[in-house]
């Protein structure tokens, strides 16, 4: 498995092998033990799968307060997205920064996305359908969402804003100044 940095300390893009043939393909998509020969030893206790039946859909900016905070391993099994990941950690040199990063399952890339930051995404393609795995169960106690289009962050998606589907919970969602956050 290939693994790069993406900018943002944690914050990495995971290129599993493929091995494919006239009847298909095969692929280890996670591996305990190769994670932990590239430094990552999470323990992954939820997997989660989500379609979007549409083009622009956003989902996020999602992420849970501690002690209940998650990692996540996301990639996409049909179709592409592009990924969004902003740190909200308010003692880190990187606070309010933000990558991108399309992942596509032509592109058989994956992110990972540790605590401390922010996540959502928008879909480039009808019907793709995410599957991730995270680090501790949904809480809703401690569940948070951020605004996609915070101006203090100021994030460029592909999309005008009127143009995505959110649900109501992420369209109302606060700015960074209105969250808790991480210290």
């Amino acid at each position: 498995m290939e693994v790069r940095p993406l900018g943002l300390h944690g914050v990495l893009e995971l290129l599993p092998r493929k091995f494919g043939d006239d009847r298909g393909f095969f692929s280890e998509t996670y591996n305990a033990e190769r994670m932990a020969e590239a430094g990552i030893t999470l323990q992954f206790v939820q997997d989660n799968h989500s379609l979007s039946a549409a083009r622009g859909v956003l989902r996020g900016l999602h992420f849970q307060l501690p002690p209940r905070a998650q990692d996540k391993l996301v990639r996409v099994v049909k179709g592409s997205i592009l990924d969004v990941v902003v740190d909200i950690r308010k003692s880190s040199p990187t606070f309010r920064k933000w990558i991108s990063l399309e992942i596509a399952a032509k592109k058989w890339n994956q992110i990972l996305i540790p605590k401390g930051f922010a996540h959502g995404f928008v879909t480039l393609e009808e019907n793709t359908e995410i599957v991730y795995k995270v680090t501790d169960f949904y809480s809703p106690e401690h569940d948070r969402s951020l605004r996609f289009d915070d101006p203090s962050i100021g994030i460029e998606w592909p999309f005008e804003s009127a143009a995505m589907q959110l649900s109501d919970k992420d369209r109302n969602a606060p700015h960074l100044d209105g969250v808790d956050l991480f210290p």
